[in-house]
C-alpha cells in the first residue's frame, strides 16, 4: 500500500485501523454520512417547528402546496403529532394494525423525535457513530415495514437502501473523516465504553 492509499487521519492511538484507507473513498463516505445526518436533522427540525416542507405545508383541494403555516399547529412544539399521519394513514401490509395502534401516542412521538435528533447529530458530526448507525438502521427498517410492500419494487425501496447505508457508515468508521470521530474515540468516556465510538 502506498502512502497515497493511506488515510491521512489515524486512529492508531485508539487501537483501531481504518477499514477503508483510500482518501477519495474516505471523503465519499464522509459526504454520504453528512448527507444522511443533515437529512435526519432536517426531518427533526421540520417536524419540531413546522417549516413547511413536510410539516406545516398548506395544501389546496388538489393537494398542491399553496403556502406554509410557519411554526403553526402542525409543529410538535404547538401540539402537532409527528407520527400520526404516517402510522395511521400511510400504514399498509402485515404490520398495519400494529402501526395504527401506536400512531400518535406520546411515547412514540418522543422516541421518534429523539431518534431523528440523535441520529442526525451522530452522523453530521461523526460522533457516537455506532449507536447512531444502529439506531438509523432500525429506524429505516421500521419505516420500511410501515408500508409493505413498496409500490415500485417488490422488496427494495429507499428505506432499505438507507438501512444498508447505515451499516456501511457504521462499519467503516466514517465519522473520522471530516468529523470528530477520531478525536471522540480518544476520550476517556469512549475508551471506557466503546459502544459510544
Amino acid at each position: 500500500m502506498t502512502a497515497l492509499d493511506r488515510h491521512p487521519e489515524t486512529v492508531a492511538r485508539s487501537g483501531e485501523r481504518q477499514v477503508v484507507t483510500g482518501a477519495a473513498a474516505r471523503k465519499a463516505l464522509a459526504l454520504l454520512r453528512i448527507g444522511f445526518g443533515l437529512t435526519f436533522l432536517w426531518a427533526f427540525l421540520d417536524k419540531l417547528l413546522a417549516l413547511g416542507f413536510s410539516t406545516g405545508a398548506v395544501l389546496n383541494a388538489q393537494g398542491a402546496k399553496t403556502g406554509t403555516d410557519w411554526f403553526g399547529k402542525d409543529a410538535w412544539i404547538h401540539g402537532g403529532n409527528p407520527t400520526l399521519g404516517f402510522l395511521k394513514f400511510g400504514a399498509s401490509g402485515p404490520f398495519k394494525g400494529f402501526y395504527n395502534a401506536i400512531a400518535g401516542e406520546a411515547w412514540v412521538n418522543v422516541l421518534f423525535m429523539l431518534a431523528l435528533l440523535g441520529i442526525g447529530v451522530a452522523l453530521t458530526f461523526g460522533i457516537t457513530m455506532r449507536l447512531g448507525t444502529i439506531a438509523g438502521f432500525g429506524l429505516y427498517l421500521m419505516m420500511w415495514s410501515v408500508a409493505l410492500w413498496p409500490a415500485t419494487n417488490p422488496v427494495i425501496d429507499d428505506h432499505v437502501l438507507g438501512a444498508l447505508s447505515m451499516l456501511v457508515l457504521g462499519l467503516t468508521l466514517a465519522g473520522d473523516t471530516w468529523g470528530a470521530g477520531a478525536r471522540w474515540a480518544r476520550t476517556r468516556l469512549v475508551r471506557r465504553f466503546p459502544i459510544l465510538r
